[in-house]
């Protein structure tokens, strides 16, 4: 398949050439005149100092490749009656896709005040990186947007969670080569791997070789020609190139390229549909070598700028104050022509709109890139399918995540006719005992089977490959087109996506305060094989942070679960799964773990959030109307389970102490009301926690986060929090709590020592569980497993 560069013969016309010139010289304008005027939009009078903004802010340097795309897909659409969206990689593209929307006028329809005319144009110019205005890259407040221009390495794939279960939908992907160096990129060129011809949309990458970031030049513009080519080869593309910086002849040679990058598109398409290609297709890839700050000023101060660094952001710097670069800038804007380009209104030319689409057609106006408008419920079954009986609280085990397994499974079947829900995870699906889903679907793959293979499909909708990047990239693009979908991990790993769901809440926050950006599905993770369970594969699996991350973010966005059991986690689940523009984080053993509550009582606690295990505790069997002697809180499966343990030594130990059993599920439930919505207020917290007595609380996780989201509290003082506290390694599970303090001997000595009066009382009783905690190691090493009376323990209260 040839190379596609400057075309033999023309692709366009005369009058398209020319058209398609027109649009592009109008956006390189608005995109010029954003980051640089506040007033005297076309020039109708000489360029003053007070016509320039005081802070010149924006990126200059990729928004004339970008335009050059932008007009160019818009004659494809056009042409070709296109279903499409463009995910626009490179950084702080903005002013482009700004000044593209609102030349197709999606802009103006989504904020009427920007009107597509001189006072329009003088607005979208001032608010540009400005007070009160817009940011300076592709932001939720873009129309057509489904990637924060910020987000360097997860453009193509935020554009394959497009693709998937949307088999019209054309994804167009600009790649930066400054982003193309991340790992995350780099691994995404692997999802090719994933997408269905047959029932997937396509992804066309348009790799955007500039040749160089802020202040360096970039990997891959540098590399030899053939090389580049060997290295998309061996990913499974076909490049195709355009370069060049004569703007008709590269007018035509991207013509030309992406006429033959849809024809292929088509084709292998059409042929998959008709079942007559099994094979992966070897999807093209368009190579787009243009100048850095093209069109822009060449010289600047005798040192060059375009096709230079210097082009990166602003090209020309206190045009206020120097009158040789207020004479460039304004000769730089006059070089677009812009009395050819707009009327004396300022309404772009018949000639400029030429190439447009229409409708929902347009970029900007694409209802895949407002998912909430195709969201559908998702249909979720009677949870009394999947719960577990309880006859008897603390003595039957069950899996919680394998439990949940079955529950996914009936989502995955109830929407295989619609196919908008998905679960991705790296390769651990069957570990997190979330099998119940090969049941009704496989693991998508493309690749090559093998005899020894299992649950592999073409048409698959769990996806599995071994880099956390590319499922949180395939999810977020999945969710903001319309769909739901479930993100499982080892819980130590997810802080690999630390930035990516930094990026995904900071989206939600600002969507949500655009009242045009319809709600989307939640972002789901479960997280499993946590940290007290990890106790085979050792101190390199062993963190539970993730949680501390999120609980950092904007808080009318995330929530964090921590279900103490099977009932806990579906009620948790289907509260999760039902939301919208939300960040869940479930944490839950895959491990058998005790049942505690019916499904009845697991509804109940999760809708309080947190709550009096009143079955576990003594106070209302001890005398205790000033009420208890001591709390004993917990947050977390293994948690919950030493509490309940160390409750039960204090019942048989020291039955006249009066002890309180709270249950944490939401976390949020712990912050003061005024921070986050599900907070409790200072009377609710008072009420549950008490506000003088000693609290004990064994705790998931790090324990200075409960520190952080009580410290206002009037009880926080009497507050002793047990967690995790980086001791680990490989051991047995029970040495795992003992290592970090958690387990149940310990807790009884710490309600010992923060009881008044009861050191004293209480002293043999203080050195009998310290006896056992030594016993505890001596056994281990031993034996190789837990004591027997851990081991064997059951619930009897």
């Amino acid at each position: 398949m040839p190379d596609v560069r400057i075309p033999a013969s023309p692709v366009l016309t005369d009058t398209e050439a020319a058209a398609l010139d027109a649009h592009w010289r109008a956006a390189n304008y608005l995109a010029v005149g954003q980051i640089y005027l506040m007033a005297n939009p076309l020039l109708t009078e000489p360029l003053r100092p007070e016509h320039i903004k005081p802070r010149l802010l924006g990126h200059w340097g990729t928004s004339p490749g970008l335009n050059l795309v932008h007009t160019h897909l818009n004659r494809a659409i056009r042409d070709r009656d296109l279903d499409a969206l463009c995910v626009w990689g490179p950084g702080h593209g903005g002013p482009a896709v700004l000044a593209n929307s609102w030349l197709e006028g999606t802009y103006s329809e989504t904020y009427p005040d920007v009107t597509r005319d001189a006072d329009g144009m003088a607005r979208l110019f001032k608010q540009f990186s400005f007070p009160g205005g817009v940011p300076s890259h592709v932001a939720p407040e873009v129309p057509g947007s489904i990637h924060e221009g910020g987000e360097l390495g997860y453009s193509l794939t935020h554009a394959y969670g497009a693709a998937l279960d949307n088999p019209r939908l054309l994804v167009a992907c600009v790649i930066g080569d400054g982003e193309a160096e991340t790992g995350p990129l780099a691994a995404s060129w692997h999802s090719n791997k994933f997408l269905d011809p047959v029932r997937d949309g396509a992804v066309l990458p348009i790799l955007h070789l500039n040749g160089y970031k802020i202040g360096n030049p970039t990997v891959l513009s540098r590399l030899p020609e053939d090389e580049l080519d060997d290295l998309l080869r061996g990913y499974g593309h076909e490049p195709l190139h355009v370069t060049g910086d004569e703007p008709l002849a590269v007018h035509q040679a991207m013509a030309a390229a992406l006429d033959t990058a849809l024809d292929r598109i088509d084709t292998f398409q059409r042929q998959a549909r008709e079942g007559r290609s099994p094979e992966r297709p070897r999807w093209p890839v368009l190579v787009l070598r243009t100048p850095k700050g093209w069109t822009g000023p060449a010289v600047v101060d005798g040192l060059p700028v375009e096709n230079t660094w210097r082009s990166h952001q602003v090209p020309l710097t206190q045009v206020r104050d120097n009158p040789e670069h207020l004479r460039q800038l304004e000769q730089w804007l006059r070089s677009y022509r812009p009395e050819e380009l707009f009327d004396p209104t300022g309404r772009p030319t018949a000639q400029v709109l030429s190439c447009l689409p229409e409708g929902e057609h347009r970029l900007g106006a694409t209802p895949h890139a407002n998912g909430g408008l195709l969201l559908r419920d998702l249909p979720i079954p009677p949870l009394e399918e999947h719960a577990v009986p309880v006859d008897k609280r603390g003595n039957a085990l069950h899996e919680p995540t394998r439990v949940l397994g079955g529950l996914l499974a009936g989502i995955m079947r109830d929407t295989a006719r619609r196919r908008d829900f998905r679960v991705v995870g790296p390769d651990e699906t069957a570990s997190n005992r979330l099998d119940a889903l090969y049941e009704v679907t496989a693991k998508a793959w493309q690749g090559e089977y093998l005899d020894t293979d299992e649950n592999l499909a073409r048409d698959g909708r769990v996806m599995e490959v071994l880099s956390e990047h590319l499922c949180q990239g395939w999810l977020e693009g999945y969710l903001l087109t319309g769909r739901h979908g479930l993100f499982s991990s080892y819980e130590a790993f997810a802080h690999i996506v630390d930035s990516m769901v930094n990026q995904h809440i900071k989206w939600l926050r600002t969507a949500r305060r655009l009242p045009w950006r319809r709600p989307i599905a939640s972002l789901n993770y479960l997280l499993t094989s946590h940290v007290w369970r990890q106790d085979h594969n050792g101190f390199s699996h062993q963190d539970p942070g993730f949680v501390d991350h999120v609980l950092n973010k904007s808080p009318e966005v995330v929530r964090v679960y921590l279900p103490p059991d099977a009932n806990t986690l579906l009620a948790t689940a289907d509260h999760a799964l039902r939301s919208r523009d939300l960040v869940n984080v479930i944490v839950a053993g895959k491990q058998p773990s005790f049942d505690w509550l019916t499904l009845d009582e697991a509804r109940a606690h999760c809708a309080r959030g947190a709550g009096v295990w009143q079955w576990a505790g003594t106070e209302e069997a001890v005398d205790g109307d000033d009420g208890p002697d001591v709390v004993l809180a917990c947050a977390g499966d293994v948690p919950t389970l030493e509490v309940l343990a160390a409750a039960e030594l204090l019942r048989h130990h020291l039955p006249e102490l009066a002890v309180r059993v709270v249950n944490v599920v939401d976390m949020a439930r712990l912050m003061p009301h005024g921070e986050h919505p599900h907070g409790m207020t200072d009377f609710e917290y008072d009420a549950l926690f008490t506000p003088d007595k000693p609290v004990v609380f064994a705790y998931h996780g790090y324990p200075w986060l409960i520190h952080r989201l009580i410290y206002r509290r009037a009880g926080h003082a009497q507050t002793h929090v047990r967690g995790y506290k980086e001791e680990g390694t490989t051991t047995t599970p029970f040495d795992m709590v003992v290592r970090n303090d958690l387990d149940r001997y310990r807790l009884v000595m710490d309600v010992i020592d923060r009881v008044p009066g009861l050191g004293v009382r209480a002293v043999a009783l203080r050195q009998a569980m310290a006896d056992v905690r030594t016993r505890h190691h001596a056994w281990i090493r031993e034996h190789g497993t837990d004591l027997p009376e851990v081991a064997d323990w059951t619930w009897t209260g």
